[in-house]
């Protein structure tokens, strides 16, 4: 199968680049930007993206790759930072630009022989930079410009290297993905076959390989996430999974019951449940640090996934549903990006696990793993659920996490959960989730003066968790929303509505 992988400057897109190359029907992976010449080779990729970057190529300590990258003869495309980097690199010349360009801009065209084959001129693109080429390499030819910069889209059909100032993988850039697609296809040549159909086949045999005859374990949250890979690892292994469902009292109302029968019933999955709701809230007990919580959470399922794998027999493997956002999120050295935070299945890990992790989703983006599920016949109203954190409400009760905490983040949670399923808008929402806030207020109720918690209700739509907007609700659901919450969730006495975007936010608040 053909694939392309992405090296990582810094650039707040590298994500979108790999989901749209993966649309187009070729796998894609990001990589850091100082990987080394042999290990591509290893990687054997039909072609190389450079994604953009904050810095300057002239800078001290810019991320710079091998130099010996433009001599394996395999397809490049540079994208902002990229494109300065392959004019640093052959020969051209970078400088800081009199006006930083950041915004729409209109891309006249001046050759549709190669990259912007089948393009509108003066077609709108999105620029972000503040460097620009005053003078292109050897043997490049400039084939698009803007008003303010020259040499906006420049190619190398001889050594099959190619740059643009602008991102075509961002939507405001208007026919972006039609630059990529001529990349991989009319100048790399490469062919699509990247699909789920093909995934599940790829995986299966995967995992078999890997498992053998052994045991595997996996724990199941709920969530989308474990339920696809505990359904693909029984295609793969069928009776030697054993799921493992454990009740940490941090799941939303009638969670656990619910969820314990649908596992069992509905997809035929041998389930162990485990009661452990005290277990939890002791060791979180007078805990307000996000990063610990999700550090004592992965600790106490790791204690219970030992103990239930002692009672199995010998168990070797434990299956996890890590999905791409979480390893990019909380890996730093896949680039010069920082770490956002930990997330419950990578950076909330015990080190000497006794287990071999077992991540058959650890390449899919949230959207992927949806699909994956139709494929393996999992109903839509499943799929369509909101993501829910591994480490549950502790997350979202911000401080100290304890038995009243939840009580009433639960109620506020299953209010908010039932009121946009009745406006129609759950199915709009990438996420609709209550957070309990640390901080009294005073009210009036009844006539009396009231000191109570506060409750912000969060409403985002994203494609992927990698970015994301808050909903703009009606004021009639937020009025609805408030009116109930502070009716009816004994201890709350105010509601605020968070419209925060990712980023600068993230879609959490832990």
């Amino acid at each position: 199968m053909d694939k392309t992988i992405i090296l990582d400057f810094g650039s707040q897109y590298t994500q979108l680049i790999a989901r749209k190359v993966r649309e187009l029907g070729i796998y894609s992976e990001i990589h850091p930007f100082n990987i080394s010449t042999d290990k591509i080779k290893s990687l054997n990729p039909g072609a190389i993206i450079f994604s953009g970057g904050p810095q300057s190529v002239y800078g001290s300590g810019a991320p710079l790759p091998d130099s010996k990258i433009f001599d394996l003869g395999i397809p490049i495309l540079g994208i902002c930072y990229g494109l300065q980097l392959i004019a640093h690199y052959l020969g051209g010349q970078v400088q800081k630009a009199p006006e930083r360009e950041y915004g729409f801009a209109s891309l006249k065209i001046l050759n549709r022989r190669g990259l912007l084959h089948g393009l509108k001129d003066k077609a709108q693109v999105w620029m972000s930079h503040g460097d620009r080429l005053e003078a292109i390499p050897e043997g490049f030819v400039i084939t698009g410009r803007t008003a303010n910069s020259k040499a906006a889209a420049v190619e190398n059909p001889e050594r099959k290297i190619f740059g643009v100032q602008f991102h075509p993988e961002v939507v405001h850039t208007q026919e972006g993905k039609k630059i990529l697609a001529n990349f991989i296809f009319r100048l790399a040549g490469l062919k699509p076959g990247w699909n789920m159909s093909s995934f599940i086949q790829d995986k299966v045999k995967e995992i078999r390989q890997l498992v053998g005859r052994e045991k595997v374990i996996c724990g199941l949250s709920g969530g989308i996430d474990s339920l696809v890979t505990s359904l693909l690892i029984q295609k793969a292994v069928d009776r030697q999974l054993y799921c493992i469902f454990v009740n940490n009292g941090l799941l939303r109302k009638g969670e656990y019951e619910g969820w314990l029968q649908k596992f069992r019933e509905k997809f035929s999955l041998q389930v162990i449940g485990v009661d452990a709701e005290g277990r939890f809230l002791e060791k979180l007990k007078g805990v307000t640090s996000p990063e610990k919580k999700r550090k004592i959470i992965g600790q106490v399922f790791i204690d219970i996934f030992e103990e239930q794998a002692r009672k199995l027999g010998d168990v070797k493997f434990l299956a996890q549903g890590t999905i791409y956002p979480d390893v990019i999120e909380s890996n730093p050295v896949k680039g010069p990006s920082s770490r956002i935070k930990s997330h419950h299945n990578v950076g909330g890990l015990p080190e000497g696990l006794r287990f071999q992790l077992v991540e058959p989703l650890r390449e899919l983006f949230k959207d992927e793993v949806r699909a994956l599920a139709l494929e393996l016949g999992v109903d839509r109203d499943f799929i369509q659920q909101h993501p829910f954190p591994g480490p549950g409400l502790a997350v979202r009760v911000i401080g100290e996490v304890n038995k009243e905490s939840l009580r009433i983040l639960r109620e506020a949670d299953a209010i908010l959960l039932e009121e946009t399923r009745q406006a129609k808008i759950y199915n709009k929402l990438w996420q609709a989730f209550a957070v309990l806030l640390p901080v009294r207020s005073v009210g009036v109720m009844g006539d009396q003066r009231t000191y109570q918690q506060v409750v912000a209700i969060r409403l985002v739509q994203s494609t992927d968790g990698m970015t994301a907007n808050w909903y703009p609700a009606s004021p009639k659901l937020l009025a609805r929303l408030s009116t109930r919450i502070v009716n009816e969730v004994d201890g709350v006495n105010r509601v605020v509505y968070d419209i925060t975007s990712k980023p600068p936010g993230t879609i959490e608040w832990e």
